[in-house]
Parts: structure tokens; sequence; C-alpha cells
């Protein structure tokens, strides 16, 4: 092979090499390019776009009232225009209307402003189920903001602090301390391991000589004891040994076992109360 023939033997394959080389390279480009759409095309459908937090507004309210669960039951649903809601509870035995007065002041918010919605309307709570309104609100709020950033709320609140809580377990009230009791141990076999109980001085208003109060006051509320702390109720001794008696019956049936609370005493001065709790301390309620 001559000098001429091998120079131009070697420049055809280098030529041919660059030519299959640029065709790879063109062919790779355009095939990333293609993968790079499909990607791009493919993100919308693995990312949740019915929310973007900041552009979340409030467009409503409705309510569903549940009932015998046991008593009322408002569920709130607040709507938005991104289609997510929140829901909460204006708690048992209040009105709907406790929130539903609200509406008007969270129309068009962001609901991710969870504070500073709460401080516009805690004006417009109060003590017990009056508060149930703002409350209600409140929880919505929060389930709203946990949705729109896909996180639970106990992360936004600084994150989890435990896996699992223990509860108490309300019962039904029985005039029968032995009924009572059965219910207790009925909650009990259900796997509950701390029980509550209603224990007011309408156990034994209905005997005489067992309150002090003013006289009237029960027929004036259709028969109830007035729930004021000033009405300067007060328990006998005679209405003690009852209401001892009482719980005596329960933990005869029940056992000392399992810790037992109480509330829901009644109108009752400070100075019964700390009477009464001294008459029920060797029974070991965990709290009154």
């Amino acid at each position: 092979m001559t000098k001429s023939n091998f120079n131009s033997t070697v420049f055809a394959g280098s030529a041919a090499h660059g030519r299959r080389s640029f065709f790879k390279q063109a062919a790779g480009a355009l095939t990333a390019g293609f993968l790079v759409d499909e990607t791009l095309e493919a993100l919308p459908q693995n990312t949740n776009t019915n929310s973007k937090p900041s552009d979340l507004k409030i467009t409503d309210m409705r309510v569903m009232v549940m009932r015998g669960v046991p008593m009322t039951s408002p569920i709130i649903r607040i709507d938005t225009n991104q289609g997510i809601y929140g829901l909460g509870e204006v708690r048992d035995g209040a009105s709907k209307n406790y929130a539903l007065e609200l509406k008007s002041r969270i129309l068009g918010e962001n609901p991710c402003n969870v504070d500073r919605l709460f401080r516009k309307i805690k004006q417009f709570g109060g003590h017990a189920r009056q508060g149930g309104g703002v409350s209600g609100v409140e929880v919505a709020l929060w389930d709203l903001a946990g949705k729109a950033y896909n996180v639970p709320i106990y992360q936004m609140l600084g994150g989890k602090f435990r896996d699992k809580i223990r509860i108490y377990c309300d019962t039904t009230e029985s005039r029968d301390p032995k009924v009572f009791g059965e219910r207790l141990k009925e909650r009990k076999a259900q796997g509950f391991t701390w029980m509550k109980m209603d224990l007011g001085i309408n156990l034994v208003t209905g005997t005489p000589g067992t309150v002090t109060r003013a006289e009237g006051i029960q027929q004036q509320y259709g028969g109830l004891p007035m729930e004021h702390m000033f009405m300067a109720t007060e328990i006998t001794e005679k209405g003690l040994d009852m209401m001892a008696a009482y719980v005596a019956a329960v933990r005869e049936v029940v056992g000392m076992d399992i810790p037992i609370s109480a509330d829901h005493f009644g109108p009752l001065s400070v100075n019964s109360c700390i009477r009464l709790g001294k008459a029920l301390t060797k029974y070991n309620l965990s709290w009154l």
C-alpha cells in the first residue's frame, strides 16, 4: 500500500467512525430529550396539585348534627376553593349555631393561617359548650392545613410525642349503684383500664335534709338545681353519707383495683367540695 492510499484509507475510516459517533450521540440526545419530556409530563401525575396552600381560600361552612351519641354532636365542614375540606366538632350537647355564627368571619380567608384566624374568632367563644363553636372551627382549620401540606397535624405542632395514649371511659348513670357498678364491669371487660362516673348531688336532692340552698331554686329551673357557684348550695352530713354510700356500693361491685374518677357534682360551694372529697377519700378516686 502506498502512502497516499494508506492516508486515504485512514481518512475514510476516521470519517466513517466520526459519522457513527455523531449519529449515536444525536440519537442519545434525542432519546434523552424524549425521556425529559416524558418525565416532565409525568410529574403532575404524581404530584398533589389540588392544593396550593398560598392560594387556598375558605368558601363555605356546613353542619351536620348527630343525635344519640349519646347527646347531640354538631360536626362542621369547612370547604375551600381547591376541593379539600376540614372537619371539626362543636362538642356534645352544644348548638350548631356556636359555629355557624363564625362563618362570616372566616369566608375568603386562608385556612392555613390557623393562629391568626383563631385570634380573630376567640372573642366569640365562652365557657364550656359556649366555646364549642370556636374550638370546632379551630380543629377544622388544623385539619385543612394538614391536608394542604400533606403532613399530620401533630407534625405542625412540634412533632409526635407518643404512639398511643391511655383513655378513661365514661359510663351511663344510674341511681342504683349496683346497676352502675355492673356497667363499669362491662366497660372493664371491653378493655378499658380507667373509668369515670358522674357523681352529682342530684343523686340525693330528692331526699329531705341532704342539701341546703335557697328555697324555690329547683322549681324555678324545671326541677334542676341552678348551676352556679354563687347560689350558696351546701351539702349536709346526711347528703355526704348518702353519696359516700353510693360510691361504696359501686366499689363493692367493680372492686378496688381499677382507677375510677368522678365529676359533675353540681353547683356546690368550695367548702362542700372539700368536705365531699374527704368523705370519698377511702374509695381511692383518681380525681374529682
